[in-house]
């Protein structure tokens, strides 16, 4: 088949799948399933679209254990309280100074948004700081806009879906993609300091200092098993940074061993494992449905195809810079589109045109997470819906608040990347 029919095939299986995912008429699973196999045939696939498949599924296999992996050991870790005693303080030293409750919002959101779960942090943030925020009189789109902030940037990490769809759909490694952000990830963590920063004092100024004791709830906490898990969490950090071992394996012995140490009896160990296990297979199955979609794209050569009529379209004094164009447009194709869309439709498209001008696919993978804190305020997010009805502000209110901060979190995790040589520039 000529490679502009490749080409065609491959932006058609693009738009097609965008589409139904756009409108609903099927979910991504299914649709990064279906949609491919159909292709692929029409691309003269034949007998040999199996074996694609088979390939993508490999490629994206580390992936989706390390994925499942987390939301389960993380799932757990909250569940035996391993932040409750921090949340708990972190609440009794505000008591009722406006910089102080907000600042501990920051705070206890970027703990809590480890899990890789928005929705379930912003079930446990609104819940134990609206009643704060109402008992000050401090604005409640404070609120949300802080969380949101926080999650975007946590966004960043492997267990989560944004991250995880980069490394399946660009077949990268951990290593490659997370570990080097991470100082881009601390510069954009201080700016959302400096606004929640910014915000309490404009608080305090306006409420002042009410002075009350705020009743927190004194939980007895069992400090040996607090302890236990503290270290183990930070072993397991500690891996993931300096690899030292897979990550995956990393997560597995993790999980095992937080089983065992909170959860002795193996009843206990199966019921905790069934009751995390939901959660964690829809992401897996998104992640291996996506192994298949990537499979029958390179399989097929469509995405070769596709890449050389897309840089027949991008000046050749621009092409160097894309890592730069991708991290600045993953704010609006992320807001316009789904997550799944962006990454499994567009972002390989991009990185195998970025490598005609000499640019790394690990550039592009990279820059193309740096719009999740504006994608977040999507009408497309299912969870943003969620946290608004929380907090009890509206999507509009909340969508005009948060959104020149949350592209300022983008901007300083551009320039944070550019400093450090993350991303490339060429002038």
């Amino acid at each position: 088949m000529s490679e502009s029919m490749l080409s065609l095939l491959g932006f058609g299986m693009v738009f097609t799948f965008i589409t139904l995912i756009m409108t609903k008429k099927l979910s991504p699973q299914v649709a990064l399933t279906l949609i491919p196999i159909i292709f692929g045939l029409l691309a003269g696939a034949g007998a040999g679209i199996g074996e694609m498949m088979a390939d993508g599924l490999k490629s994206i296999a580390p992936t989706s254990v390390l994925l499942m992996f987390g939301i389960m050991y993380f799932g757990i870790m909250f569940e035996v309280g391993l932040f409750e005693p921090l949340i708990a303080k972190l609440l009794r030293v505000a008591k009722g100074d406006p910089l102080k409750v907000i600042m501990g919002t920051c705070f206890i959101t970027l703990i809590v948004a480890l899990d890789g779960d928005g929705a379930a942090t912003y079930m446990i943030i609104v819940g134990a700081m609206l009643p704060i925020y109402k008992r000050l009189g401090i604005n409640p789109l404070i609120l949300s806009c802080l969380i949101m902030l926080c999650v975007g940037i946590m966004h960043f990490l492997p267990w989560t879906g944004p991250n995880a769809r980069v490394l399946s759909a660009l077949n990268l490694e951990t290593s490659e993609l997370f570990v080097p952000i991470i100082p881009s990830m601390l510069a954009a963590i201080l700016w959302i300091i400096f606004v929640a920063y910014y915000f309490g004092k404009k608080e305090r100024k306006r409420l002042g200092i009410i002075h009350f004791e705020e009743p927190v709830a004194k939980v007895e906490y069992n400090t040996i098993s607090l302890t236990i898990n503290l270290l183990l969490t930070l072993l397991l950090m500690t891996s993931l940074v300096l690899e030292l071992i897979p990550v995956v394996i990393s997560f597995m012995i993790a999980l095992a061993l937080a089983l065992v140490i909170n959860f002795p009896k193996v009843e206990t160990q199966r019921a905790k494992l069934a009751a995390h296990a939901s959660s964690a297979l829809s992401v897996g199955f998104i992640v291996f449905a996506a192994g298949i979609f990537t499979g029958i794209l390179q399989g097929t050569k469509m995405i070769d195809a596709m890449a050389q009529s897309f840089i027949h379209i991008i000046p050749d004094s621009l092409g160097p810079n894309m890592p730069l164009i991708t991290a600045i447009t993953s704010m609006p194709f992320t807001y316009f589109i789904s997550n799944d869309a962006y990454y499994y439709g567009i972002i390989p498209l991009t990185a195998i045109t970025g490598t005609h001008f000499g640019v790394s696919v690990a550039e592009i993978g990279r820059a193309s997470l740096f719009g999740q804190s504006v994608h977040l305020l999507s009408p497309l997010v299912a969870s943003t819906y969620l946290l608004v009805e929380l907090t009890g502000v509206t999507f509009e209110a909340h969508q005009r608040f948060t959104l020149k901060w949350a592209i300022g979190s983008v901007l300083v995790l551009t320039i944070a990347s550019v400093l450090t040589g993350v991303l490339t520039v060429h002038f």
